[in-house]
């Protein structure tokens, strides 16, 4: 499996997982100002589930959210489902 790569625009952005056999993982964003993003949408094909790629897109926005001092609005059902479970990422989430 590759790693997880962020595509990321002017006001809008995504990060993307990309398996061998072609399928592509993806969880898109739109900024709001320079300290937000909204994660708006998340989408796995089934050639990943139950594979934790979905997981692995949140972490990855998680983890640059931190290191650039930004909080999330996790809209998109999933997201919000894994900041649900994660309290330990209490810290980047919008309140």
């Amino acid at each position: 499996m590759s790693d997880v790569e962020r595509e990321d625009g002017s006001s809008k952005g995504r990060y993307v997982f990309r398996g061998a056999e072609g399928a592509v993982a993806e969880m898109t964003y739109s900024k709001v100002g320079a300290s937000q993003i909204i994660i708006d949408h998340t989408e796995v094909p089934d050639a990943f589930r139950g594979q934790g790629v979905g997981l692995k897109l949140v972490e990855q926005a998680v983890a640059d959210a931190r290191a650039e001092g930004k909080t999330i609005i996790p809209l998109c059902p999933f997201a919000a489902a894994q900041f649900r479970k994660h309290a330990e990422w209490g810290d980047v989430l919008k309140r």
